[in-house]
């Protein structure tokens, strides 16, 4: 089965320095009953299918299939419920871990977190002097959850 171990962290994004070009994306989700997720994401030369099980820690199933950018569009637009997230993502490279940027518009303009993968919940990973505040397992900043909860109705 395929696991996503990850830790999600807030950023002095001042403090980063160059990150160089960031890939934009969109991403919708399909309606659930239950703590799954259903995500279709286009990042302007390919798409993705990918379905997320519940978080256990850091640590949820996910499986993820590549897809017609034709068919992620109409899907995002008749099925998926509510506005789409949009996102600018940075690739970043500290202490031999990959880190993913995102900077988010719309709604969640304003929010920027920094997530890292990990081969297992225990790894050990340096923490760039960039990384604030660990919000890893915090519901509000799922992607999934700032479609419902947008970032700026937090501040009111």
């Amino acid at each position: 089965m395929a696991k996503e171990i990850e830790r999600k962290f807030l950023i002095d994004l001042s403090s980063v320095g160059s990150i160089g070009p960031g890939v934009r994306i969109q991403q919708g989700y399909i309606s659930t009953t239950d703590n799954t997720a259903v995500r279709i994401r286009v990042t302007g030369t390919a798409a993705y299918l990918t379905l997320k099980g519940q978080n256990r820690g850091a640590t949820r199933s996910e499986f993820e299939y590549e897809i017609p950018i034709e068919d992620a569009n109409d899907i995002i637009l008749e099925l998926c419920s509510g506005p789409v997230i949009d996102k600018t993502r940075y690739l970043v490279e500290y202490a031999s871990h990959r880190w993913e940027i995102d900077i988010f518009h719309g709604s969640n303009d304003g929010l920027i977190v920094a997530e890292v993968e990990l081969e297992s919940e225990s790894e050990e990973v340096d923490l760039p002097p960039w990384v604030t505040t660990e919000v890893t397992g915090q519901v509000k900043y799922y992607n999934s959850s700032l479609l419902d909860y947008p970032f700026n109705k937090w501040r009111k």
